[in-house]
């Protein structure tokens, strides 16, 4: 591994920036046409195609292949799906979702036994009291003004709880994926994400069949031009590409280099969010939004200073 960042680097990073928090608004576009559970199926059906018959599988126990396909594609992004259509901004999700830093500590901790440092500590608190305030928002919602009003219907409660449950299942997939990297012989990180995304596909498919009604089930055959971008988008910009860039870099580069660099995802998100889709935010979310950078910051920077 080296230190410093090539100018390669660099561009491969801000794509990658730019790929995750583009993923957000590109989502509501696909929910245009799809349920969750058909762009679910759809997403990753283009996630494994044509990279299914030309990567082998990983060497590493099949166990968790199947924990990761589920956990992050079916339990991850199922549950964001659904988020974003009951009652959650694409400006919000890309910041709420950034709390699987903190349930990946919490699980780490029960389950492979490793200690929170300081830092990991103040960044708990501070997430904690940044979700605070977005359970504030509905509790105490402001003045009544357009703004707080507009943004109260595009958020709802259920859809902020949705949010952070699919936080805790992308925590759960990184620990799957830790086990899995510690328990292979040769980690092969696009194999494993290819092999592991076929898993979610007959889930979700299953899924739609039992629980998407009838008048709506075979509505992704009318779908729009625009809504499959919007698929194909997902399934091989942000999961294949995003992810085989970033670990590229994480092979190249420690990770307390390189991760810092995903605080610039919910900033293109939100920015996204507010410019395409015309979202909104209250006060109270802005409170949210800065205590949680906030608490991302304390965790993925407060090493390094406190060593300086």
């Amino acid at each position: 591994m080296t230190g410093r960042l090539t100018g390669r680097d660099l561009v491969a990073v801000l794509a990658v920036v730019v790929i995750w928090g583009l993923n957000f608004v590109v989502m509501k576009f696909a929910l245009r046409d799809f349920t969750p559970f058909q762009l679910g199926a759809a997403r990753y059906v283009f996630a494994v195609l044509p990279l299914l018959l030309f990567i082998k599988p990983p060497p590493i126990a099949r166990k968790w292949l199947l924990m990761y396909g589920l956990f992050q594609g079916v339990g991850q992004f199922g549950i964001l799906f659904f988020a974003l259509k009951v009652g959650m901004t694409a400006a919000l999700a890309s910041v709420l979702l950034q709390t699987q830093v903190f349930f990946t500590a919490l699980f780490g901790f029960v389950l492979l036994h490793e200690r929170a440092n300081r830092q990991q500590q103040a960044g708990m608190l501070l997430a904690a009291l940044g979700l605070g305030c977005f359970v504030l928002n509905y509790v105490l919602p402001g003045d009544g003004s357009d703004v707080v009003t507009s943004s109260m219907t595009a958020t709802t409660l259920p859809g902020l709880l949705l949010t952070l449950c699919a936080a805790a299942m992308w925590a759960a997939s990184n620990i799957v994926a830790r086990r899995a990297q510690q328990t292979a012989i040769e980690y092969s990180p696009v194999a494993f994400v290819v092999w592991s995304s076929s898993v979610a596909v007959l889930p979700f498919v299953v899924l739609s069949l039992a629980f998407d009604a009838p008048d709506i089930r075979w509505q992704w055959l009318q779908a729009r031009a625009s809504s499959w971008a919007a698929v194909a988008y997902l399934g091989w910009a942000a999961t294949i590409v995003g992810y085989s860039l970033w670990t590229g870099l994480l092979k190249r580069h420690p990770a307390n280099r390189v991760a810092p660099f995903s605080l610039g995802v919910p900033v293109v998100g939100l920015a996204t969010g507010m410019l395409v889709l015309n979202e909104t935010i209250t006060p109270w979310q802005w409170g949210g939004i800065a205590l949680l950078a906030a608490a991302l910051a304390c965790v993925m920077l407060g090493g390094a200073f406190s060593r300086r």
